[in-house]
């Protein structure tokens, strides 16, 4: 029998990169990413460049898929300079939408022997964009009713399920901590750029934040490895599962940790919107990248993408964001996904990971 063969979208992505990563490690696994741009440190995986967005490129390259078995769906169309009020635009919705179905409609149907799907949502899906959720978020609860284009992804799922031997995972991770480059959803680099610039002007790293924003984090390694879980075992079949690292965890409360991986103090509270202020300062990170001769971008964009916009929701300076997200892993727990990180520990590993990359200055 064939070795299974996994369809990876979004491979240039935070989550993307990281099931490539774990598929590879695990061997006896063919894997396929598909991105508009060819992803670094994924030679060992067959990359195909598809907009997703491009009905007929689609076409032709997933209809020619024939032996995949399973698909990570980890692509999304976030609007890098309206991240948040991208999330309740009903056009932008649309998008992420036709991106699937793009994507699909052609793999399905030349795919005879697929067996699995995993599908990424968030906290979204209990509606912490838009006020208080329950504390904890359980998966069994009711569908949360505000329009979401993940409710779209899913009911698309749904449908083309019906009578098909195929099965479906949702996982819902909190915030997502890895190594993407010019990602809307990642806040390493974020944090790692504003703390640089403090550096370079001899300033302590202060918290830009406002209050006690009490959430969870995961691991990007972690979520990637309940991906290859969730496609491999019964009990995930049809399932929707919050994914987290298993503790919790406020930014001020863990800034003493970030700043001590960066070789700072802690400074002063001094609330900053980062998507506002950071822009401003593309030539002195110009000139860091240029003094360490970092392998980073030197166009702050490229380096950081939205991500910005993010750093500032956690750091409690939207009013939507003021309040906690918690969400119960239990589900997974019980169904058999055992994996938990020390949230500390895991701001360490990824900012340690960006300094022996070259991507920030050195601790």
């Amino acid at each position: 029998m064939a070795n299974p063969r996994v369809l990876v979208a979004g491979a240039s992505g935070l989550v993307g990169g990281a099931a490539i990563r774990h598929y590879l490690n695990k061997g006896g696994v063919a894997v396929t990413g598909v991105s508009r741009r060819v992803p670094e440190g994924l030679d060992d995986a067959e990359i195909v460049a598809v907009d997703l967005l491009d009905a007929e490129a689609c076409r032709k390259a997933f209809g020619a898929m024939t032996d995949v078995t399973h698909l990570v769906y980890a692509a999304v169309n976030e609007k890098p300079d309206a991240l948040l009020d991208g999330w309740r635009d009903k056009a932008q919705m649309q998008v992420n939408l036709r991106m699937l179905e793009n994507l699909f409609a052609p793999l399905e149907e030349a795919a005879k022997g697929l067996k699995h799907v995993t599908l990424l949502q968030g906290t979204k899906a209990y509606g912490a964009h838009l006020g208080p959720i329950p504390i904890p978020a359980r998966e069994r609860s009711p569908r949360h009713p505000h329009d979401n284009f993940y409710w779209l992804q899913e009911d698309y799922l749904r449908a083309r399920q019906r009578g098909k031997a195929w099965a479906w995972t949702i996982l819902r991770p909190q915030l997502v901590i890895g190594d993407a480059i010019g990602s809307n959803l990642d806040v390493v680099p974020a944090i790692g750029v504003y703390a640089a610039l403090l550096k370079e002007a001899g300033e302590p790293l202060h918290f830009p934040g406002r209050g006690e924003v009490v959430s969870e984090m995961v691991d990007v390694d972690l979520l990637a490895s309940a991906a290859g879980w969730a496609g491999a075992t019964a009990a995930a079949r049809n399932e929707i599962y919050n994914v987290t690292n298993g503790d919790v965890v406020s930014m001020r409360e863990v800034w003493p940790v970030i700043a001590d991986a960066l070789g700072m103090k802690v400074g002063a509270d001094k609330p900053l919107l980062l998507a506002e202020e950071m822009p401003k300062h593309g030539t002195e990170w110009a000139a860091i990248v240029r003094k360490y001769s970092l392998k980073a971008p030197a166009d702050l964009r490229a380096f950081v993408g939205g991500s910005f916009a993010l750093a500032d929701f956690y750091f409690g300076l939207h009013e939507t964001a003021a309040r906690p997200v918690l969400v119960s892993t239990i589900k997974a727990r019980q169904h058999g996904f055992h994996d938990c990180m020390d949230t500390e520990d895991m701001l360490r590993k990824w900012f340690k990971h960006f300094q022996d990359h070259r991507l920030l200055p050195p601790a």
